[in-house]
């Protein structure tokens, strides 16, 4: 398999997206570069999130990078928000450094998100977590920013210190942890 210098980038934009943002306005768009599991991790993200669709595949032609009729990258979106998955081969690499970060109202939906995205990835501490292709992750209850930031330095501290013992987040655990000392 031929990987996809980071040279390349131009060409691909331009062959394989070439739309103008809406209005004149400008769009920020993630773009996630995989080996060769661009069209997997297209088609697992969009079984676990609720309003998402593949919607479009473009495929190597005669004498673009790699072999002719390989996925070269998919278009998608998650929730109505638009992802770009390229297969660029070996030179790219995920890094904690940069997360996704889903806001999570429930405890049903921090455990869906979690049980979904953790299957054959690697569990971190504080809700974060790496997907079975490397993406990292925080699966967070919409709650924990209230708490740790709450006005009575104890709580939000009791919430830390909750927070800090956890890999999944509980929000039942940190309702305690803040309603009352230890």
């Amino acid at each position: 398999m031929t990987d996809l210098h980071p040279s390349c980038r131009c060409y691909v934009r331009y062959l394989c997206f070439g739309t103008k943002p809406v209005n004149n306005m400008q769009t920020i768009t993630t773009f996630l570069t995989f080996n060769d599991q661009a069209e997997e991790a297209a088609k697992l993200y969009t079984s676990i999130f609720p309003n998402s669709t593949i919607t479009k595949i473009t495929r190597n032609g005669e004498g673009g990078p790699g072999p002719a009729d390989r996925i070269l990258s998919v278009v998608f979106q998650l929730n109505g928000q638009e992802f770009i998955a390229l297969n660029g081969g070996t030179h790219f690499k995920f890094s904690d450094g940069i997360s996704l970060f889903i806001n999570c109202e429930t405890q049903a939906e921090v455990d869906h998100y979690w049980e979904k995205l953790s299957e054959g990835g690697k569990e971190g501490p504080c809700g974060w977590l790496n997907d079975k292709f490397g993406v990292s992750w925080q699966v967070v209850p919409s709650k924990l920013g209230q708490f740790l930031q709450d006005e009575d330095p104890e709580k939000a501290k009791r919430a830390m210190a909750a927070m800090m013992t956890m890999k999944k987040i509980d929000i039942q655990a940190l309702e305690e942890a803040v309603a009352e000392p230890v």
